[in-house]
């Protein structure tokens, strides 16, 4: 069974599957897997044509299934910065090097290889496999997938996120809000700076507000917090792109930017805070000067965080499988919050580590790929089992 999953990931790995490039090869190969399985597919695409989301079935057409699932893209690797070939698994001192390895193709490969045993069990309760797109850039994939589960006859229960937590049960997480603010004023020569609106300048300020605001978050740290690292929400800068030249007024600057909210009231708050002062403070002073300035939001996505509940099926099934005591939260995003909101009881739980995600020489440990497909087979019990 390691074998094939090894083989399987080894082929996974070799689909290049970036978030700005399509993963229709990627989807097309795992379909071939769980078709011949007996699983029943379905593919749908984005409005391009070249991504897809997949969402399989093994088992009776009743509710109560339980879904594993995790995204096909792979942030962008330099073959510059690797000691090997980013798309061509390496295997070396029990650790399988490749992009996507840990984060998550490793749990996909898994998963991939376990459905084949699934298919033969007189299974009471169903198995969902969704594999999405573009989890990377904004959980836009999750997204559409969990749309159209609101539209189907389809009704789960459980989901297992199988994202890099070195096997350990996550309970919770923070959200991910990303965002782009533009801001348009009017060039001129930088020797009359009083004659242009300078977009930099007013992004400078933006930004110091942004700081401000974050500052303010660490006050309302708390103990449903306590458990994160940092125990509050933040907010940071990624990047900046404006101007031309030195001695030019910038007439454009993009800032992109992302907060992390531990509470939803918190993301509520520093939209509001943000947004009034735009209208209320920085607007003003740019229309004054130039009436055709703007400021625009542009919202690249807004991930729910994964709220820890009192009850939770998914936390049970799992823990009882890896035979962990106590569960853990973790700052990082997932998809886990939008499956949450559907309604399903969901945990993160998979192979690898974060710490080796978006790095050169990613790499998963073969051991941990054991433990996943250890926890993986224990479920066919749960399986066995009507809900």
């Amino acid at each position: 069974m390691l074998t094939r999953t090894i083989s399987i990931l080894d082929r996974l790995i070799g689909f290049p599957t970036v978030s700005a490039d399509s993963n229709l090869e990627l989807i097309s190969f795992a379909a071939t897997l769980l078709r011949e399985a007996g699983a029943q597919v379905t593919v749908s695409k984005d409005a391009t044509g070249k991504k897809a989301n997949l969402f399989a079935t093994i088992g009776p057409n009743v509710s109560g299934g339980i879904v594993l699932s995790g995204h096909t893209d792979v942030v962008p690797a330099d073959p510059t910065e690797w000691t090997c070939n980013p798309y061509q698994m390496r295997e070396e001192g029990g650790l399988l090097y490749g992009r996507g390895s840990c984060d998550m193709k490793g749990y996909i490969a898994a998963v991939l290889t376990k459905t084949q045993d699934y298919a033969l069990l007189d299974l009471k309760r169903p198995l969902h496999v969704a594999l999405t797109y573009d989890e990377e850039v904004g959980c836009f994939g999750a997204r559409h997938l969990v749309e159209e589960l609101k539209r189907s006859d389809i009704r789960p229960s459980v989901a297992i996120i199988g994202e890099p937590t070195e096997m350990r049960v996550i309970e919770g997480h923070k959200g991910c809000y990303e965002y782009t603010t533009a801001f348009h004023g009017t060039d001129g020569h930088a020797s009359e700076p009083d004659k242009g609106v300078n977009a930099i300048h007013v992004a400078a300020a933006f930004i110091s507000r942004m700081m401000e605001l974050a500052e303010t978050m660490k006050d309302k740290s708390g103990p449903d917090s306590e458990r994160y690292s940092p125990p509050w929400t933040t907010l940071q800068v990624g990047r900046i792109d404006g101007g031309s030249a030195r001695n030019v007024i910038a007439r454009h600057c993009a800032v992109e930017w992302e907060m992390r909210p531990v509470r939803m009231q918190d993301a509520l708050e520093i939209k509001s805070a943000l947004e009034a002062y735009c209208q209320d403070v920085l607007l003003p002073q740019m229309t004054s000067v130039y009436p055709d300035a703007e400021i625009v939001t542009e919202i690249i996505g807004e991930v729910a965080g994964l709220a820890v509940m009192p009850e939770n099926e998914a936390r049970d099934i799992v823990t009882s499988l890896t035979g962990a005591n106590l569960c853990d939260v973790v700052s990082f995003g997932t998809e886990a919050g939008l499956f949450q909101a559907l309604g399903l009881s969901v945990v993160v739980c998979g192979p690898g580590s974060i710490a080796q995600a978006h790095k050169p020489d990613e790499y998963l440990a073969v051991d941990q790929l054991e433990k996943c497909l250890d926890m993986l087979t224990g479920l066919e019990r749960t399986l066995l089992q009507a809900s």
